[in-house]
């Protein structure tokens, strides 16, 4: 996904948006007026080219948007743009809240209970008013809100509500931002939480990021598998199902927690690359 300006020339490079040359000394593309300045990750530190949604090294995003198209020249689209001002205005309202409701003695008003209710459960609204006991945000730790709101995105997907995952995908992917650190399976949710709106580059960008920091990490190829499906792209599943198929053996004896957690997903997975590997071979 990192790419960077590569030379050509002693005292040249290529804009990273349109690829013109530009003297070596230029700050800008006398093209297409993108930067050409060079750019890091605020989180890790990592270079990124000028284009860079997603930092190569983290996975974390570059810019402040997480929508499927690109806008071009390093500037993030107006829908990219909203999805995380309307993150940012929720977190910073329901913290407001909390503190003035603390300061006051009194309990924090109820919020709807965000729990994933299974295939039995009960609907978290029915009859306009939430189902059981509301979650305390306040006692809940960064992970557990970016889970709580991972897992009420994903019930809604699965019953075919897609108002829900519409409203609450911003709020769960503002909580991975929040995230001190990240581990595979936070990445991992994250991917599922993009692709859920059409986030394909930044789904995949997780996938590499996940590989960089695991080699043969078989969520990589999930995510990748997933993103080839929402874009219909032949060549990227094939490479998905080629390299889940070649480092499944050796992750199936790491036996790590989270495929535990994650084996329907990850039989489901390989039940299709071991029929597409059969159809290829006929």
């Amino acid at each position: 996904m990192h790419t960077g300006a590569a030379l050509t020339g002693p005292s040249t490079i290529n804009c990273g948006a349109c690829g013109a040359a530009a003297p070596a000394a230029a700050r800008f593309c006398g093209n297409c007026g993108a930067s050409l300045a060079a750019r890091r990750c605020d989180h890790c530190g990592a270079e990124l080219s000028s284009r860079a949604r997603f930092c190569h090294r983290c996975g974390r995003p570059a810019l402040p948007g997480l929508a499927a198209g690109g806008s071009g020249g390093g500037r993030p689209a107006r829908s990219e743009q909203t999805a995380w001002i309307v993150a940012a205005a929720i977190v910073a309202l329901l913290i407001g809240a909390i503190v003035w409701w603390v300061e006051r003695g009194t309990p924090a008003p109820a919020a709807p209970d965000m729990a994933n209710p299974g295939a039995g459960g009960a609907a978290p609204f029915a009859g306009g008013a939430p189902a059981g006991a509301a979650p305390d945000i306040s006692r809940m730790s960064p992970r557990e809100r970016f889970d709580r709101l991972f897992n009420r995105v994903m019930t809604a997907a699965d019953q075919g509500d897609s108002a829900t995952v519409a409203t609450f995908t911003p709020m769960a992917l503002g909580a991975y931002a929040q995230l001190d650190t990240v581990d595979a399976d936070a990445r991992y949710h994250a991917a599922l939480l993009m692709l859920q709106v059409g986030g394909v580059p930044g789904a995949v960008a997780l996938a590499d990021s996940i590989e960089r920091a695991q080699p043969g990490h078989l969520f990589a190829y999930l995510i990748r598998g997933a993103a080839a499906d929402l874009a219909q792209n032949d060549t990227l599943r094939r490479r998905a199902y080629r390299d889940f198929l070649q480092h499944y053996p050796a992750e199936e004896r790491a036996n790590r927690p989270e495929y535990r957690e994650h084996q329907p997903a990850i039989d489901e997975f390989r039940r299709k690359a071991e029929a597409q590997q059969t159809l290829r071979k006929q």
